[in-house]
């Protein structure tokens, strides 16, 4: 496929790409169920990620000569900055403050989910490099025709974040904490590569947590509405007290359950038959990601049992590389998730906002790389090798 040959077609839904399609350019949605055809639709179908949220679709599909879907990317025309977990507030006040209009803006990300994943989607058969031009050229096309102010891709791979500050977006990198699995046998090897007061904490955490309550791991067939229910419950009252209006409604769970389950690990916390907390992940093809947490009762160290030792634990059982445990939180290092660089890349219509965002990412990844480096170097769980 060549630039000449390709044709770029914008849709409004998800569903006029059509799951055959758009999952032959995801190749093994299973990989990272974040950009898989039935992901995506949920959250359309659902009303979460929609025109009237502020998430209006614009999806691209890159055409070949012969009229098939040969590449993929997922976009947004945004009216605000919610639920993007890469944050621009202070660019859009200063642009507005100056007279300038930043909203909408093109946002290609899986929403939401602040989750790595591929955003510039190809056939495995087609030309990386052609099919990520290709759909480039369509974005921007679209942000000048639609009067867009900027074109953020968000949580892209690393090789795509590099191909795209070689053709001129702004690079930016962030951190985030993920675990690795390092070949442990089980959670008790895991531990054995910490030093001995973290494994004695850890250990401390996990008995106070579990005590008097039944932990329960759900996927595939084992899930229910009434799961759904007390996990939807959980999820309104963590959103309610942190930040205001939570972005998922009570069907996307349900329609989740019907269409994603066996890559569903909802890991539930019981006290006398009743379900109490509640941590949802999605199962990759080598990752587990940690998604949303609540509960109704404020049990000690409860938080970090399902969400950090218990994805843990089941990575290790699955033989999975890593978990990812989503945005924030540097206490997720004592408990041996490790600091881990992610990226956006972003273009900027206007030259007079273009330069000063440019010298602000450009201090801000060294400022990033240099935090992580002192994390990793002060604050590491695991044990010291041997001088």
């Amino acid at each position: 496929m060549t630039a000449a040959q390709a044709v770029v077609r914008v849709h409004r839904r998800i569903a006029e790409i059509g799951r055959d399609a758009w999952d032959q350019c995801a190749n093994a949605s299973f990989a990272n169920p974040f950009v898989a055809y039935d992901f995506l639709d949920i959250l359309e179908e659902s009303g979460c990620a929609v025109e009237r949220t502020g998430w209006g679709p614009r999806h691209l599909a890159v055409e070949d000569s012969a009229g098939e879907v040969a590449a993929v990317a997922p976009l947004y025309l945004k009216s605000h900055s919610q639920g993007e977990y890469i944050f621009g507030h202070a660019w859009a006040d200063a642009y507005e403050r100056a007279g300038g209009r930043y909203y909408p803006k093109l946002v290609s990300a899986s929403p939401f989910s602040p989750v790595t994943g591929p955003r510039l989607l190809a056939r495995a058969d087609v030309d990386a490099d052609a099919a990520r031009r290709a759909l480039l050229e369509g974005a921007l096309t679209l942000c000048g025709r639609l009067g867009a102010s900027t074109l953020g891709v968000n949580f892209p791979l690393e090789d795509e974040w590099r191909f795209l500050g070689r053709q001129g977006l702004l690079p930016r990198q962030n951190q985030q904490y993920h675990w690795l699995n390092d070949g442990y046998g089980d959670f008790d090897d895991f531990l054995g590569a910490l030093s001995s007061g973290r494994r004695k904490t850890i250990r401390r955490e996990r008995r106070e947590a579990r005590a008097g309550l039944d932990i329960v791991r759900l996927t595939g067939d084992g899930l229910t509405e009434d799961h759904w229910d007390a996990f939807f419950a959980f999820y309104m009252d963590t959103g309610s007290r942190k930040w205001g209006q939570p972005y998922l409604n009570r069907r996307f769970f349900s329609l989740l359950g019907e269409r994603m389950a066996d890559q569903v690990l909802l890991i539930m916390a019981r006290r006398d038959g009743i379900w109490i907390a509640g941590a949802l992940n999605l199962i990759g093809a080598d990752c587990i990601f940690g998604r949303n947490w609540g509960c109704i009762e404020d049990v000690p160290f409860l938080h970090f049992e399902l969400c950090y030792y218990q994805a843990i634990e089941t990575a290790i059982e699955l033989g999975l590389a890593r978990v990812e445990a989503g945005a924030q939180g540097e206490h997720k290092i004592a408990r041996g998730y490790r600091p881990t660089a992610v990226f956006s890349a972003h273009h900027i219509a206007d030259p007079a906002l273009r330069a000063p965002v440019a010298r602000y990412l450009a201090e801000e990844r060294r400022a990033v790389q240099g935090e992580m480096d002192w994390l990793t170097e002060e604050y590491s769980p695991f044990r010291r090798a041997a001088s």
